[in-house]
């Protein structure tokens, strides 16, 4: 068997254990993997497309550029979280072990193990890219906080709900006359 043939065979297994993997970094895992609809759960959704995409295109040594559109879906999503770059970027170099882990368990695939430095190499690439798109997505929400906070938008947008501030000042006035 040819590893791009393994790989290809090897798809829907190598997906599902990549998706789940990248899923359980998030606090609430659960909900990501349960809920299917794309509205209710974009997450989750447009991690699995994202993740399926990327694979593919590594599978048919696609151009660089043609992983930027992906790449952007996930790692965007990514930026805007608690995510370190590093924790944002994982998931890509996790797919090296989930193949590894999804061969292993195959008699006709384990022999395969050993030509997969090329395709490594590629994923490594790929998970490059992936960090110049969270960089450049930083960069963007600095870029927009600091525009807020010279137009004094921030007034309004870190002010939160009109009804929590009330809360806050019903617990300040509470506060004030406990201490009477």
């Amino acid at each position: 068997m040819e590893l791009t043939e393994a790989l290809q065979h090897k798809q829907k297994d190598i997906h599902a254990l990549w998706l789940d993997r990248t899923l359980n970094s998030y606090v609430s895992p659960g909900f990501f993997k349960k809920a299917k609809d794309p509205f209710a759960n974009p997450v989750g959704v447009n991690i699995s497309k994202a993740l399926e995409s990327i694979f593919s295109l590594l599978v048919a040594r696609a151009e660089q550029s043609e992983f930027s559109q992906p790449l952007d879906q996930i790692i965007r999503i990514r930026a805007v979280q608690d995510f370190t770059p590093a924790q944002a970027v994982a998931p890509l170099l996790e797919l090296k072990w989930v193949i590894k882990e999804i061969f292993k368990k195959n008699d006709k695939t384990r022999d395969l193990l050993s030509q997969l430095d090329n395709f490594d190499c590629e994923i490594d690439r790929v998970a490059l890219a992936g960090f110049d798109i969270y960089t450049e997505c930083r960069e963007q929400l600095h870029r927009c906080r600091i525009r807020e906070l010279k137009s004094g938008s921030h007034l309004i947008t870190d002010g939160g709900c009109p009804s929590r501030l009330l809360d806050k000042e019903t617990a300040l006035a509470d506060n004030k006359q406990s201490d009477k």
